[in-house]
């Protein structure tokens, strides 16, 4: 499969990136390479092969999960305690969105 310039430019707009022609180039590259591994994963006869439910499927129960213990959660103050910009309870940050 065969991803266009045009492609990667309109992606990267989304994502609101600013790419310069070599990075554009690497990236092309890049995703190419990606969509042909997942195109030869996709050719894959996998109808024989039965879901799984979690990562841990044939491990016994307590393989490497700790148990579940009940415990108070941070109040507001705690939670802020270390926080660089506060107000009204609340996180502040400062605004990312710009175009």
């Amino acid at each position: 499969m065969k991803i266009t310039e045009k492609e990667v430019r309109y992606v990267a707009d989304l994502a609101n990136l600013a790419l310069n022609d070599s990075e554009v180039a690497a990236m092309v590259r890049d995703m190419d390479e990606i969509l042909t591994h997942i195109e030869k994963l996709n050719a894959l006869d996998t109808s024989n092969v039965e879901p799984m439910a979690q990562v841990l499927y044939d491990a016994p129960p307590d393989a490497t999960l700790r148990e579940d213990r009940e415990h108070q959660p941070l109040s507001n103050p705690e939670a802020l305690a270390n926080a660089p910009l506060k107000a009204g309870g609340y996180y502040k940050v400062p605004k990312v969105i710009e175009r």
